[in-house]
């Protein structure tokens, strides 16, 4: 029996698996990152954690595959620029190798990751073309071509968060650009329009839930309790950010065609309150022979998809 790690690494927790070669996740480990610390301080931690892991199931690993936010070089195992975790070109596949004594590490983006777990090990199961996108404190996605990842040119594809639509979204993003998909379609997003509404002093059960300086409280979560008990303010929160998604899922799919778009992060928990509108917008303003043929998907494996994605990504790797 092959055996291979998987880790996820966040701004705030790392989440390690052990795996067999057919996704099935064997055994899991969390553990805070405590980036202010330094990648050394990370890493080292990492390198721990995996040896405890594969130590308690009395196994032997051939690979660790890793998934890190932000931009990353596949080929060399870079972390180019992780803005969260104050990396900028760190040697990370090079150095976790050297703490698991030799032991090969791969290094991808982690929602290429997430996405890479759900084709080969959840919802996108049997599909050959996947569009798979992340809703949480923004907005990401990657493409399965042909059972592939598409990495575009320079590797930056996928970052739908960043289409800009400047004439509907008034936002600035944290890149720079004014407009950007992601200030309205997450998990931040949607509280964000909540927040505005009450300050600007419409009615809605949400400002006597959140008073004062307790709306600096409010979530994504609390606006589709709201929009659940038929709060006018909240539906049309979540009619708009629900039509934006399409709006810009409409333009993906026309560009990449994919048989199945599949939805995952903390803010797809909205479920229909947010893909209904989504689901018309996209119709709307989609030729036939792309919608009619596509399947739009929950992700399956919510807890562990990055971790089994990065795991199967690095027994393909060493298998190449």
């Amino acid at each position: 029996m092959n055996y291979f790690v998987g880790v996820d690494i966040g701004g705030t927790n790392m989440v390690c698996g052990l795996t067999d070669a057919q996704g099935n996740t064997l055994k899991l480990a969390k553990i805070p990152t405590e980036a202010a610390q330094g990648s050394a301080h990370v890493i080292g931690r990492l390198g721990q954690a995996i040896r405890e892991l594969v130590a308690e199931a009395g196994v032997t690993i051939e690979a660790v595959g890793t998934g890190v936010p932000g931009f990353v070089d596949p080929e060399r195992g870079l972390s180019v620029l992780a803005a969260n975790l104050g990396w900028r070109n760190l040697p990370l596949a090079d150095e976790l190798s050297k703490e698991l004594h030799g032991i090969p590490v791969f290094v991808n983006n982690d929602v290429r990751m997430y996405v890479y777990g759900e084709t080969v090990a959840g919802a996108g199961r049997g599909f050959k073309h996947v569009l798979g996108i992340t809703i949480g404190t923004g907005l990401a996605a990657a493409m399965i071509n042909d059972g592939q990842l598409y990495y575009g040119a320079g590797g930056r594809a996928g970052e739908l968060g960043h289409i800009t639509l400047e004439e509907e979204i008034p936002y600035r993003c944290n890149c720079g650009l004014t407009g950007c998909l992601e200030t309205v379609v997450s998990a931040s997003g949607i509280a964000r329009q909540a927040k505005e509404a009450i300050g600007r002093g419409e009615p809605t059960v949400l400002a006597e839930r959140f008073p004062g300086d307790e709306v600096a409280k409010l979530t994504a979560a609390d606006v589709s309790k709201a929009y659940d008990q038929g709060d006018p303010v909240a539906q049309r929160i979540m009619e708009h950010t629900g039509r934006l998604l399409g709006k810009g899922l409409a333009s993906a799919i026309t560009l990449f065609s994919p048989e199945v778009i599949i939805i995952g992060g903390g803010g797809a928990q909205a479920g229909e309150r947010l893909f209904k509108p989504m689901r018309a917008e996209m119709e709307r303003t989609s030729l036939d022979f792309y919608w009619k043929s596509l399947k739009i998907k929950a992700a399956e494996r919510l807890e562990d998809a990055g971790v089994v994605g990065s795991a199967l990504y690095a027994m393909a790797r060493l298998q190449s």
